[in-house]
Protein backbone atom coordinates (compact mmCIF):
# COMPACT_ATOMS: atom_id res chain seq x y z
CA UNK A 1 0.00 0.00 0.00
CA UNK A 2 1.03 3.50 -1.02
CA UNK A 3 1.52 6.10 1.89
CA UNK A 4 -0.95 7.82 -0.23
CA UNK A 5 -3.45 5.26 0.30
CA UNK A 6 -2.39 4.80 3.38
CA UNK A 7 -3.23 8.37 4.63
CA UNK A 8 -6.51 8.59 2.93
CA UNK A 9 -7.36 5.42 4.78
CA UNK A 10 -6.52 6.94 8.62
CA UNK A 11 -8.16 10.57 6.87
CA UNK A 12 -11.30 8.25 6.04
CA UNK A 13 -11.15 6.37 9.51
CA UNK A 14 -10.92 9.63 11.69
CA UNK A 15 -13.60 10.63 9.72
CA UNK A 16 -15.73 7.70 10.46
CA UNK A 17 -14.53 8.25 14.10
CA UNK A 18 -15.71 11.77 14.43
CA UNK A 19 -18.99 11.93 13.28
CA UNK A 20 -20.96 9.73 15.56
CA UNK A 21 -19.58 12.52 18.38
CA UNK A 22 -20.34 15.34 16.43
CA UNK A 23 -24.00 14.30 16.08
CA UNK A 24 -23.86 13.59 19.57
CA UNK A 25 -22.92 16.49 20.49
CA UNK A 26 -25.38 18.44 18.16
CA UNK A 27 -28.58 16.71 19.00
CA UNK A 28 -27.55 17.22 22.93
CA UNK A 29 -26.12 20.43 23.32
CA UNK A 30 -26.52 21.58 26.60
CA UNK A 31 -24.06 20.62 29.45
CA UNK A 32 -25.13 17.97 31.97
CA UNK A 33 -25.30 18.48 35.39
CA UNK A 34 -23.44 16.78 38.16
CA UNK A 35 -25.87 14.97 40.30
CA UNK A 36 -23.64 14.54 43.00
CA UNK A 37 -24.97 11.43 44.55
CA UNK A 38 -24.09 8.82 47.42
CA UNK A 39 -25.34 5.74 46.04
CA UNK A 40 -24.43 4.63 49.98
CA UNK A 41 -26.53 6.92 51.66
CA UNK A 42 -29.84 4.97 52.30
CA UNK A 43 -31.81 8.08 53.82
CA UNK A 44 -31.61 9.34 50.74
CA UNK A 45 -31.98 5.98 48.79
CA UNK A 46 -34.78 5.77 51.15
CA UNK A 47 -36.46 9.16 49.86
CA UNK A 48 -35.47 8.47 46.86
CA UNK A 49 -37.29 5.22 46.06
CA UNK A 50 -40.96 6.87 47.85
CA UNK A 51 -40.52 9.13 45.07
CA UNK A 52 -40.44 6.86 42.61
CA UNK A 53 -43.88 5.24 43.78
CA UNK A 54 -45.18 8.39 44.12
CA UNK A 55 -44.86 9.57 40.96
CA UNK A 56 -42.66 7.55 38.28
CA UNK A 57 -44.41 3.84 39.26
CA UNK A 58 -47.84 5.87 38.19
CA UNK A 59 -46.45 5.43 34.06
CA UNK A 60 -42.79 3.26 34.78
CA UNK A 61 -42.39 -0.22 35.61
CA UNK A 62 -39.00 -1.46 37.36
CA UNK A 63 -39.71 -4.94 36.27
CA UNK A 64 -36.06 -6.28 37.44
CA UNK A 65 -36.26 -4.74 40.62
CA UNK A 66 -37.95 -6.40 43.80
CA UNK A 67 -40.03 -5.19 46.63
CA UNK A 68 -37.73 -7.89 49.03
CA UNK A 69 -34.72 -6.34 47.57
CA UNK A 70 -35.47 -2.78 48.43
CA UNK A 71 -36.26 -4.08 52.20
CA UNK A 72 -33.35 -5.59 52.62
CA UNK A 73 -30.71 -2.98 50.58
CA UNK A 74 -32.22 0.06 52.17
CA UNK A 75 -33.06 -1.12 55.47
CA UNK A 76 -36.48 -0.91 55.38
CA UNK A 77 -39.18 -2.96 57.50
CA UNK A 78 -40.36 -5.75 55.27
CA UNK A 79 -43.79 -4.85 56.94
CA UNK A 80 -43.48 -1.33 56.08
CA UNK A 81 -42.73 -1.36 52.24
CA UNK A 82 -45.54 -3.75 52.35
CA UNK A 83 -47.86 -0.88 53.43
CA UNK A 84 -45.94 2.15 51.71
CA UNK A 85 -44.69 0.87 48.97
CA UNK A 86 -46.23 -2.36 47.44
CA UNK A 87 -48.62 -1.18 45.47
CA UNK A 88 -49.97 -0.98 41.55
CA UNK A 89 -51.14 -4.78 41.70
CA UNK A 90 -48.37 -6.13 43.30
CA UNK A 91 -49.37 -7.69 46.44
CA UNK A 92 -46.10 -9.58 48.02
CA UNK A 93 -42.15 -8.89 48.46
CA UNK A 94 -41.02 -11.11 45.88
CA UNK A 95 -43.10 -8.98 43.31
CA UNK A 96 -41.40 -6.66 41.41
CA UNK A 97 -42.22 -3.05 40.51
CA UNK A 98 -45.40 -2.37 38.19
CA UNK A 99 -46.67 0.32 36.66
CA UNK A 100 -50.10 1.51 37.20
CA UNK A 101 -50.98 2.17 33.58
CA UNK A 102 -50.84 -0.58 31.52
CA UNK A 103 -47.91 0.03 28.27
CA UNK A 104 -51.02 0.00 25.50
CA UNK A 105 -53.31 2.94 27.47
CA UNK A 106 -50.28 4.82 28.19
CA UNK A 107 -49.25 4.84 24.89
CA UNK A 108 -52.73 5.83 23.70
CA UNK A 109 -52.29 9.03 25.54
CA UNK A 110 -49.10 10.05 25.40
CA UNK A 111 -48.02 8.36 21.68
CA UNK A 112 -45.58 6.34 23.08
CA UNK A 113 -45.28 3.43 25.62
CA UNK A 114 -43.75 4.55 28.87
CA UNK A 115 -40.09 2.56 29.10
CA UNK A 116 -39.04 0.40 31.96
CA UNK A 117 -36.66 2.18 34.12
CA UNK A 118 -34.63 -0.31 35.99
CA UNK A 119 -31.35 -0.04 33.90
CA UNK A 120 -32.33 3.80 32.48
CA UNK A 121 -29.70 4.95 34.69
CA UNK A 122 -26.75 2.64 34.06
CA UNK A 123 -28.23 3.14 30.12
CA UNK A 124 -27.79 6.98 29.78
CA UNK A 125 -25.56 7.86 33.12
CA UNK A 126 -26.65 9.14 36.07
CA UNK A 127 -26.02 12.62 35.18
CA UNK A 128 -28.09 12.68 32.38
CA UNK A 129 -30.95 11.36 34.46
CA UNK A 130 -30.48 14.30 36.86
CA UNK A 131 -29.93 17.06 34.19
CA UNK A 132 -33.58 15.07 32.63
CA UNK A 133 -35.42 15.75 35.73
CA UNK A 134 -34.17 19.12 36.04
CA UNK A 135 -34.86 20.13 33.08
CA UNK A 136 -38.45 20.73 32.81
CA UNK A 137 -39.77 23.89 32.22
CA UNK A 138 -43.40 25.10 31.68
CA UNK A 139 -44.12 25.68 27.57
CA UNK A 140 -47.57 26.51 26.51
CA UNK A 141 -46.89 25.65 22.85
CA UNK A 142 -46.42 21.88 24.31
CA UNK A 143 -49.56 19.24 24.42
CA UNK A 144 -48.56 18.59 28.33
CA UNK A 145 -47.64 22.15 29.09
CA UNK A 146 -43.79 21.56 29.68
CA UNK A 147 -41.02 20.55 27.64
CA UNK A 148 -37.52 19.77 28.71
CA UNK A 149 -34.01 21.64 28.10
CA UNK A 150 -32.38 17.96 27.83
CA UNK A 151 -34.62 16.43 25.29
CA UNK A 152 -36.79 18.62 23.72
CA UNK A 153 -40.76 17.71 22.76
CA UNK A 154 -40.84 15.08 25.75
CA UNK A 155 -43.80 13.04 25.68
CA UNK A 156 -43.43 12.20 29.18
CA UNK A 157 -45.62 14.68 31.28
CA UNK A 158 -44.53 16.54 33.73
CA UNK A 159 -45.69 14.64 37.00
CA UNK A 160 -43.83 16.38 39.37
CA UNK A 161 -44.94 20.26 38.58
CA UNK A 162 -47.24 20.58 42.00
CA UNK A 163 -44.28 19.24 43.61
CA UNK A 164 -41.60 21.68 42.11
CA UNK A 165 -43.78 24.64 42.40
CA UNK A 166 -44.31 23.94 46.51
CA UNK A 167 -40.90 23.02 47.02
CA UNK A 168 -37.64 25.79 46.76
CA UNK A 169 -34.90 25.64 43.82
CA UNK A 170 -32.49 23.63 46.54
CA UNK A 171 -35.34 21.43 47.75
CA UNK A 172 -36.16 20.39 44.69
CA UNK A 173 -32.62 19.95 43.65
CA UNK A 174 -31.84 17.67 46.56
CA UNK A 175 -35.13 15.95 46.00
CA UNK A 176 -34.39 14.73 42.25
CA UNK A 177 -31.16 14.00 43.89
CA UNK A 178 -32.55 11.34 45.96
CA UNK A 179 -34.76 10.10 43.12
CA UNK A 180 -31.62 10.30 41.07
CA UNK A 181 -29.27 8.07 43.47
CA UNK A 182 -32.23 5.63 44.18
CA UNK A 183 -32.42 5.14 40.35
CA UNK A 184 -28.71 4.74 39.96
CA UNK A 185 -28.62 1.71 42.76
CA UNK A 186 -31.98 0.07 40.80
CA UNK A 187 -30.20 0.11 38.04
CA UNK A 188 -27.19 -2.23 39.63
CA UNK A 189 -28.22 -2.99 43.29
CA UNK A 190 -24.85 -5.26 44.27
CA UNK A 191 -22.79 -1.52 43.63
CA UNK A 192 -22.93 -0.26 47.18
CA UNK A 193 -21.70 -3.88 48.14
CA UNK A 194 -18.93 -4.20 44.91
CA UNK A 195 -17.30 -0.50 46.04
CA UNK A 196 -17.75 -0.99 50.33
CA UNK A 197 -16.13 -4.83 49.63
CA UNK A 198 -13.20 -3.09 46.87
CA UNK A 199 -11.45 -1.70 49.88
CA UNK A 200 -10.94 -4.94 51.40
CA UNK A 201 -10.01 -6.32 47.95
CA UNK A 202 -7.53 -3.71 47.50
CA UNK A 203 -5.72 -4.57 50.69
CA UNK A 204 -5.71 -7.95 50.66
CA UNK A 205 -3.97 -7.27 46.99
CA UNK A 206 -0.91 -5.01 48.68
CA UNK A 207 -0.47 -7.53 51.35
CA UNK A 208 -0.22 -10.10 48.95
CA UNK A 209 2.14 -7.52 46.62
CA UNK A 210 4.51 -7.45 49.95
CA UNK A 211 4.52 -10.86 51.05
CA UNK A 212 5.14 -12.10 47.17
CA UNK A 213 7.92 -9.41 47.30
CA UNK A 214 9.59 -10.23 50.38
CA UNK A 215 9.35 -14.32 48.89
CA UNK A 216 11.11 -12.77 45.23
CA UNK A 217 14.00 -11.37 47.70
CA UNK A 218 14.68 -14.66 49.24
CA UNK A 219 14.30 -16.65 46.26
CA UNK A 220 16.71 -14.57 44.48
CA UNK A 221 18.99 -14.09 47.53
CA UNK A 222 19.27 -17.95 47.46
CA UNK A 223 20.39 -17.80 44.24
CA UNK A 224 23.00 -15.13 44.62
CA UNK A 225 25.05 -17.15 46.95
CA UNK A 226 24.86 -20.35 45.12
Amino acid sequence: MGRQSLHALLLTSAVICILPLCSTASSNPRELLRSGIDIHNKASLRRGVRLYMNYCATCHSAKFMRFERLSEDLEMAPEVVMTDLVRFGASKLSDTIPAAIDSETAEKSFGVAPPDLTLVAKYRGIDWVYSYLMGFYKDSSAPTGYNNHLLENVAMPWVMASLQEASSEKEFSELMRDLTNFMAYMSEPVRPFRESFGKYVLGFLMILLVSVRLLKNEYWRDMNEQ
